[in-house]
C-alpha cells in the first residue's frame, strides 16, 4: 500500500507541474499578444495633394494645394504661398495653419514647392535671372500652377494673392514684378529686393549685408520688364528687427523699390506705433498700396500670434514665429477673406 500510494503521488506532482507550466505560458501569452481592435488603423489623409501635370513646367518645380470639401463657394478666392529655405509645404502648413484658415473662410491654397536637385538648400531661386525672368524658369512654372488651377476650381481672378517667406519672400516680389495684374494683394516676409542678386555668391551677401542700390532706383528693375503695368496690388512687407539672416536693410529696399516702381514719395508715410512693433504704411487715394510691418524682437520667420497656453510657445517650425500679432490673420484681413457663415 505505501509504495502504490507513493506512485500515485509522484504522478500527480508531475501531472501538478505539467498543468503548471501551460498555466504560466497562457499568462504570459495574455501579456505579450497584442490587443485587438474593431477596425484596422488607416493612415491619415494628406492635407495637401500634388498635382504632377499643370504645364511644361519650366522651373521644375512641385505643385501642392489644398481645396476645403465643404462650403467653397462657387468662385473662391486664391491664396498662393511660397516657403523658406529648408521648408516643405507640409511643415509650413502645419506651422501657420493655412489650411485651417482656408476651410474657415473657404479659399483654395497653392503651394509650389523647390525640390533639391534645383537647390541643394531646397530655395527658390529667386537670385537667378533665368529663373525670374517673365516666362521662363521657377516664375513660369509657378504661373502654370495657378493657370492650371483657377481652370480646376473655377477661382475668382480678381481675388488671386500671393505671400512667401524669406527666399519665397524674394519670389513672391518676382512673381509680382512678372505678372502684376495677376494679383490682387501681396505679402513679402523676410525678402529681398527684386533684381538685388545675379547668382548665389551675392545673394548671400545681400541677405547679410543688403544691397546698394542700382543705377536708376530699385523701382527700374521691375520698370523694365513690366513697362506697360498702370496698376499694382498691394504689397506688405514683414520683417524682424532682430533678424540674423535676412537683415532689415532688406526690408527697407524692398520699400523703396515698391514706391518708386509706382511714384509714391517716401515721406508720406503714415507711422503708427504698436504693441508689437512698427507699422509704416503708404495710401493712395485712401487706398493701401505699401506697408512696412517692422516686428520687434523677431528674427527671421514668419509672425504668428501667441497662444495662450504656457505649454505651446513654439511652432512646429522654427521659422514660423510666435510673437505679439499673427501675419496670417492681418493677410486675410487686408485681403478681405473672412470667415463663412455658419
Amino acid at each position: 500500500m505505501k509504495f502504490s500510494f507513493g506512485r500515485s503521488l509522484v504522478k500527480a506532482l508531475r501531472v501538478q507541474k505539467k498543468i503548471g507550466k501551460l498555466i504560466g505560458k497562457a499568462v504570459e501569452a495574455t501579456r505579450t499578444k497584442p490587443k485587438r481592435t474593431t477596425s484596422p488603423s488607416r493612415p491619415a489623409k494628406p492635407v495637401l495633394v500634388e498635382t504632377t501635370s499643370f504645364g511644361s513646367n519650366p522651373g521644375r518645380l512641385l505643385m501642392k494645394s489644398f481645396v476645403p470639401t465643404t462650403r467653397l463657394p462657387k468662385n473662391p478666392a486664391l491664396v498662393v504661398l511660397l516657403h523658406g529655405c529648408g521648408q516643405t509645404p507640409e511643415r509650413l502648413d502645419v506651422a501657420a495653419g493655412f489650411s485651417k484658415l482656408a476651410r474657415d473662410r473657404g479659399f483654395v491654397l497653392l503651394y509650389p514647392q523647390q525640390t533639391r536637385r534645383n537647390n541643394s538648400q531646397n530655395c527658390f531661386n529667386w537670385f537667378r535671372p533665368s529663373a525670374v525672368a517673365r516666362d521662363r524658369g521657377e516664375v513660369r512654372s509657378i504661373k502654370q500652377m495657378v493657370e492650371h488651377i483657377c481652370e480646376r476650381h473655377r477661382i475668382d481672378r480678381s481675388r488671386i494673392f500671393v505671400a512667401g517667406l524669406s527666399a519665397g519672400g524674394a519670389m513672391t516680389g518676382a512673381l509680382v514684378a512678372n505678372y502684376p495684374s495677376l494679383f490682387a494683394g501681396a505679402a513679402i516676409i523676410a525678402g529681398m529686393p527684386f533684381g538685388s542678386a545675379r547668382d548665389a555668391m551675392s545673394a548671400m551677401r545681400v541677405m547679410k549685408s543688403g544691397a546698394k542700390p542700382p543705377p536708376g532706383g530699385w523701382g527700374r528693375a521691375i520698370a523694365e520688364i513690366s513697362p506697360e503695368a498702370k496698376s499694382w496690388p498691394a504689397i506688405t512687407i514683414w520683417q524682424g528687427t532682430e533678424d540674423r539672416v535676412v537683415r532689415p536693410v532688406n526690408a527697407l529696399a524692398c520699400v523703396a523699390q515698391w514706391l518708386e516702381v509706382q511714384g509714391i514719395a517716401e515721406n508720406s508715410a503714415r507711422l503708427e506705433e504698436k504693441p508689437w512693433g512698427r507699422l509704416q504704411s503708404w495710401k493712395v487715394s485712401g487706398k493701401l498700396k505699401v506697408a512696412l510691418y517692422s516686428v520687434s524682437n523677431m528674427g527671421h520667420g514668419l509672425p504668428i500670434k501667441k497662444r495662450k497656453s504656457a505649454t505651446a510657445l513654439r511652432s512646429a517650425d522654427p521659422y514660423v514665429i510666435p510673437v505679439e500679432i499673427s501675419a496670417p490673420a492681418e493677410m486675410m484681413r487686408l485681403w478681405g477673406l473672412s470667415r463663412l457663415r455658419t
